[in-house]
């Protein structure tokens, strides 16, 4: 049984916390990281439409949940695989975002594709190479997925890839009808 325990157990924590009722054993709830990839082949680049929710038909960079044992890099390289059937190159960090009103934190790497080769993965409908002008931006699946493409495109005209670091706060909505 979890108890929500509020500090000053242990000393200097300034959080509240889920501790086991049983043993004491304090259980850190801590933000998830999405990491994932711009992949790019002859000056376009690989979008996957999703096959699952949340955002089902939707276009996205190939991007997912992290796991254990394996670093960022080694994360996007595999969600590359795993969502869009792609090999990447050398690959540099390129944007961070903290969300942390969701509780996550997104990380793409920009890397050359070592081939045109791709085909969708288990998890996407479709996955094409796109130019910019033919982006369908209106049906991206995330912010951070928009905000990083925007990103890459300024950053080409300019030849320079700075790592960019953000934080996206929610959406606000509309006011409600009265």
């Amino acid at each position: 049984m979890w108890q929500h325990r509020y500090p000053p157990d242990p000393p200097g924590d300034s959080r509240p916390r889920y501790v086991c009722s049983h043993c004491a054993h304090v259980h850190y709830q801590n933000p998830n990281i999405v990491a994932g990839s711009v992949p790019a082949y002859e000056g376009r680049v690989l979008l996957c439409r999703r096959a699952i929710e949340p955002r089902k038909g939707h276009w996205t960079l190939p991007a997912g949940f992290m796991e254990n044992g394996e670093s960022l890099e080694q994360a996007a390289r595999r969600e590359t695989l795993e969502e869009a059937c792609a090999h990447l190159g050398e690959a540099q960090l390129y944007t961070v975002f903290d969300l942390p009103h969701i509780n996550q934190v997104h990380v793409f790497f920009r890397a050359e594709m070592t081939s045109g080769r791709f085909d969708a993965g288990d998890e996407t409908l479709e996955a094409r190479l796109f130019s910019e002008e033919d982006i369908p931006w209106a049906e991206l699946a995330f912010r951070t997925v928009a905000r990083t493409l925007e990103c890459f495109f300024a950053d080409r005209l300019a030849n320079s890839y700075p790592v960019r670091n953000e934080v996206l706060p929610p959406l606000s909505l509309p006011p409600a009808d009265s």
